[in-house]
């Protein structure tokens, strides 16, 4: 099945809320784990020993997940909606879907990119509709759609306020989620509030600022397991999950516990 602008195979609208607490499909008489599918750019992507200690949220979000449901992270470094799509990304994550699954998107750091057209879309009009390109994918396949919005990045005023800095690419997918019926993790308001919980120093910490860069976009261990506790938070607030699904929201969870495998690239 091929998942494209022009033509989207749906299965029906509310097939996929109520296939979402569907027995897993078997295999070889043994229940399959129920998995989450993560499809995002690079402050959610699967990081390697070159990139340490830079840590995508998808990295940690296992850890307040239990056993019986997988975490599938397609994120990747630098994509928006529109490369995600034209480079068939989406395809290999739909033929794994099964109902019950769940896709998670979170996209909006790249669309913002206006100088590239490779990435770079309208938030009211491409971005809105390269959504419901996710969103009828997954319920064409019995799969749960559900929209997170970007995760902001660590910029304050002079006074110490956090600021905004996706524009209207949240709003947009607010939007989008309503008009679809579709669950939406708000990670934009929660991140921004978190950072103004903490401040400009403190925040250093959650970000990749090391020796040698100051990143503010990308985190390292413990701002990545902060954003998955957002996520896994909003998980269970939205009913997406429940409660048996998930552990130790309200732990702490130790940063030697994120591990960067080696690329088999390199």
């Amino acid at each position: 099945m091929s998942f494209g602008r022009r033509a989207v195979v749906t299965a029906g609208a509310g097939l996929a809320l109520a296939l979402a607490g569907a027995p897993a499909a078997r295999a070889q008489g043994r229940p399959r784990e129920r998995t989450l599918f993560v499809a995002g750019d690079s402050t959610a992507a699967q990081k390697y020993a070159d990139a340490a200690p830079e840590t995508g949220w998808g990295m940690a979000l296992p850890f307040f997940l239990h056993r019986g449901i997988a975490v599938a992270n397609h994120a990747v470094d630098g994509r928006s909606t529109k490369s995600f799509l034209d480079e068939g990304r989406l395809e290999p994550i739909a033929a794994a879907l099964c109902p019950g699954d769940l896709l998670l998107i979170q996209f909006g750091h790249n669309d913002e990119k206006a100088a590239d057209p490779a990435r770079h879309t309208d938030p009211w009009t491409t971005y809105q509709d390269n959504l419901r390109v996710f969103v009828e994918g997954a319920r064409a396949r019995g799969a749960l759609p559900v929209l997170a919005t970007s995760v902001e990045r660590r910029k304050f005023a002079a006074d110490g306020t956090a600021l905004r800095t996706h524009g209207a690419y949240p709003a947009a997918m607010r939007e989008a989620a309503a008009e679809a019926d579709v669950p939406l993790l708000d990670i934009e308001a929660l991140s921004l509030a978190l950072w103004q919980e903490l401040g400009p120093e403190a925040t250093k910490t959650y970000f990749n600022w090391t020796a040698t860069e100051q990143d503010n976009t990308h985190f390292n261990p413990p701002g990545a397991i902060e954003v998955a506790r957002l996520v896994a938070a909003e998980l269970l607030r939205t009913r997406v999950l429940a409660p048996r699904e998930l552990r130790r929201l309200d732990d702490g969870i130790p940063t030697d516990r994120i591990t960067w495998p080696v690329s088999e690239e390199s």
